[in-house]
């Protein structure tokens, strides 16, 4: 995918005011009509090929064979990761050097569709200094009723992961949740996105989604983001690995970088490739 030539896609200063200042931004770019019905048809065709993974979150189908879950994936998902409208946003909000470590599909069926806990994303990814611009990208329309993301505006300000406790349930699409005491939730706001719209936010944006009790699924498709000025610590995700608790093993993540150099020197682009 080539660079775009035009700017009127680009953040305004009020909507990269808005995303330091509330954590996240849905910016008034959207995926075109025709790239969004190939993601969707790329969606029935993961779906198709991985029967035996749960919908509620398919992790790194950018990755063809030997990932995460042992999905089968395709260079797809790693093309929809470089729409090079969605860089440019990325790049004025985490700056113009950054790589992508992760995607996620997360399918959320009709009537099925798994609560995600209050959670700081951060909790669980060995990237430090901890920093990450997670891109979200509504495949369907996302609503209330289907169990749309929702927010705690302004919650990463401080800059701090807070306490989470691990929960082992089969109604939660992820085992930590934050501590009650860490966040109010009369403060959530709802992340109504139609389908081709997308939302920036902030890795310690405190968010969570409710299930899905509609007829309607609500499948989105998330790429994660690292300004290279952090390093992605392959080592010290074994270590989150062997203590328990993490659903992912991060240890022979891959990377690529999007834009620019690799600022800090120490991230690895040959693992897992």
């Amino acid at each position: 995918m080539n660079a775009p030539t035009r700017t009127s896609h680009l953040l305004t200063s009020d909507e990269i005011e808005h995303y330091h200042e509330h954590g996240y931004v849905i910016p008034r770019w959207r995926l075109p009509a025709d790239l969004l019905a190939r993601m969707r048809a790329d969606l029935d065709a993961l779906l198709d090929a991985n029967q035996g993974v749960s919908r509620d979150s398919m992790f790194c189908p950018h990755i063809v064979k030997g990932g995460t879950q042992g999905l089968s994936g395709s260079n797809a998902w790693l093309d929809y990761a470089r729409i090079p409208e969605m860089l440019d946003l990325v790049a004025q909000v985490i700056g113009p050097d950054y790589l992508l470590w992760g995607t996620t599909v997360f399918g959320k069926p009709a009537g099925t569709g798994k609560r995600v806990p209050w959670h700081q994303d951060g909790e669980y990814w060995p990237i430090r200094p901890l920093a990450t611009c997670s891109a979200w990208i509504a495949l369907d329309d996302a609503t209330p009723e289907n169990g749309c993301l929702r927010f705690i505006p302004g919650s990463h300000k401080q800059r701090r992961l807070r306490a989470h406790t691990q929960k082992d349930s089969p109604d939660l699409v992820l085992n930590q949740e934050l501590n009650a005491d860490e966040y109010d939730e009369a403060e959530a706001v709802d992340l109504v996105l139609e389908a081709g719209q997308f939302s920036l936010h902030d890795v310690y944006l405190v968010h969570g989604s409710e299930p899905n009790r509609s007829s309607k699924r609500r499948a989105g498709y998330v790429c994660r983001y690292m300004p290279t000025t952090s390093h992605f610590d392959h080592d010290y995700g074994s270590t989150l690995q062997a203590r328990g608790g993490n659903q992912v093993d991060f240890s022979s993540r891959a990377l690529w970088q999007m834009r620019g150099k690799d600022v800090c020197g120490r991230n690895n682009f040959t693992v897992g490739h």
